[in-house]
Formats: C-alpha cells, sequence, structure tokens
C-alpha cells in the first residue's frame, strides 16, 4: 500500500510538525507539544474554516492531566520558596542556614517537576504512521533515551540542571569554606545548572516554534516556555553576580544575585501556574 506524502518541520535531527492528507481527503497535522501535552491532532477537511481536533483515549487524556498538574504544582511551590529564600537573604530576616534550608526544598520540588516533566515526555501519546490521524498510548514507562526527539532531549536537559542545583544547594550547608571552595563547589554548579536550564529553554522554542524564530502571542504553549526562559536568564544573572572574589571574599552584587534569583523564581511559579491551563 502506498504511504500518503508527508510533509515534515523542524529543525536538524528534530521533526516538531507534520502535515499529510488523511485517504478521505481530509488534512491532518501533528504538533509535538499539542500532541504530548494536550493529546491532540488537527484535522481538516477540504474548503473547511477551521480544523477539528482528534484526542487521544480518554486513559492517556486522564494521564496527562495528572502529570500535567504535577509537574505545574512543583514548580508554582519550587518557584515561591525560591523566591522567599532570596527575599529572605535580601531583607537579611534569616541566618544563612535558613537561606539554604529554603532553597533547598525549593530545589526538590524543581527536581520533581524536572522528572515529572520527562514523564510527561515519555509517556505522552504518539503519532501512528501510515496515515491515520490519530494517536496511541503505550504502557506505562519510568525511563526512556529518545534523543532524537527534541521534547525529549529537552526536558532530559531540564532535568539534569535541576539535579546539579541540587549539588550546589546541598553544598550551601557546608561551614567554614576558603573562597575558592566556595566558588567551586557553590557557585560553578549553580552556573552549571544555569546553563542547562537555558539549554533547554532554547530546545522548548525550537519545539514550538518549528526550528524558527517566531512570536507566537496566542499560543499558551509558547508563553510558556517564554515565561521560563526569561526565569532562565534571570537566574544566570544571579549566578554571575553571586561570584565571590577572591581578593575581597565578598559577592560582585549581592542585591543584583538576589532581585534577579526573586524575578527568576517568580517567573518559574507563573510557568507553572500557566501550565495549569495548557492540558487536555
Amino acid at each position: 500500500m502506498r504511504q500518503p506524502e508527508q510533509r515534515a518541520e523542524g529543525a536538524g535531527p528534530f521533526t516538531t510538525r507534520l502535515t499529510w492528507h488523511l485517504p478521505g481527503g481530509d488534512t491532518a497535522v501533528w504538533e509535538s507539544r499539542l500532541a504530548r501535552r494536550r493529546g491532540i491532532i488537527a484535522v481538516r477537511s477540504p474548503g473547511a474554516p477551521t480544523s477539528r481536533h482528534t484526542s487521544a483515549d480518554e486513559d492517556a487524556l486522564r494521564r496527562l492531566r495528572r502529570l500535567n498538574a504535577t509537574a505545574a504544582t512543583a514548580f508554582i511551590i519550587g518557584g515561591a520558596l525560591f523566591a522567599t529564600g532570596a527575599g529572605v537573604a535580601q531583607f537579611g530576616s534569616g541566618d544563612a542556614t535558613t537561606c539554604a534550608s529554603i532553597y533547598f526544598a525549593g530545589g526538590l520540588f524543581f527536581n520533581t517537576g524536572g522528572y515529572v516533566s520527562l514523564l510527561q515526555v515519555i509517556n505522552a501519546p504518539r503519532h501512528v504512521p501510515g496515515g491515520q490521524g490519530r494517536l496511541v498510548t503505550y504502557g506505562w514507562r519510568w525511563w526512556s533515551y529518545e534523543p532524537t526527539r527534541v521534547d525529549w532531549l529537552s526536558t532530559f536537559v531540564l532535568f539534569v540542571g535541576t539535579l546539579v542545583f541540587a549539588v550546589d544547594l546541598l553544598d550551601s550547608f557546608l561551614q567554614g569554606l576558603s573562597v575558592q571552595q566556595i566558588n567551586r563547589l557553590i557557585w560553578t554548579p549553580d552556573v552549571i545548572g544555569c546553563v542547562l536550564f537555558l539549554i533547554s529553554g532554547h530546545l522548548a522554542f525550537v519545539e514550538v516554534c518549528h526550528g524558527r524564530p517566531c512570536i507566537r502571542r496566542r499560543s499558551l504553549g509558547w508563553w510558556i516556555v517564554a515565561v521560563n526562559q526569561l526565569g532562565s536568564v534571570l537566574f544566570m544573572v544571579s549566578a554571575l553576580a553571586a561570584f565571590t572574589r577572591p581578593a575581597t571574599g565578598s559577592l560582585i552584587n549581592a542585591d543584583i544575585a538576589n532581585w534577579a534569583t526573586v524575578l527568576g523564581a517568580s517567573c518559574f511559579s507563573l510557568g507553572g501556574l500557566l501550565q495549569l491551563y495548557e492540558r487536555p
């Protein structure tokens, strides 16, 4: 049987959108983010002004809703705790251990949000090749290795970034460190985690924009990615300002470090809040 012609879009090895004709003359469009977050494929009949959506089965949609709510809530709480920790540090209302404890609690929620985001990708409905405009759901998995999928790579890098942040947050409990040890054990993992967050955000833009720069004001998914990427940029600003000068033993700029963390963490909380609405 002759396979229908498909038009693929994306960047490099990543395919983020497929368009093909169904046997009955309809046109189906699979988009990576819509399929894995909302469990839908768009189908348009010849001459129709708008598309209709074909959804995955109800079990798959319930799975997507649970995972989405868990990840979104984890980022909301994690961001709020990070903002609180930075506020305590800025206004001097707690000692270093108190700040470290608040940050560490927030980091645990970021770890949870990162891993559940990866589970969303691993267990999302899959496009069925061969021309049928439908999605199928396979058995539950706790892990997969799919580096040629931009959504998998983006969420995997995000999860690794949260784990690197955990190293930084654990080391912040250590006492009596020299300036060199502070920069090596605390500052360096912080910067690495920020770089990984930025890479993850860039890959998320590739998925949403199909490999081209874009502004999609009416796309909730685009706004979530944009807000989270702004948070990642602010986290990087905070990390750079938190470098401890060897000559003086003081931060480059503690005010910038704290306020950038407050604003960046707030972005992640806002992104989590928006994510609650990006569901089937």
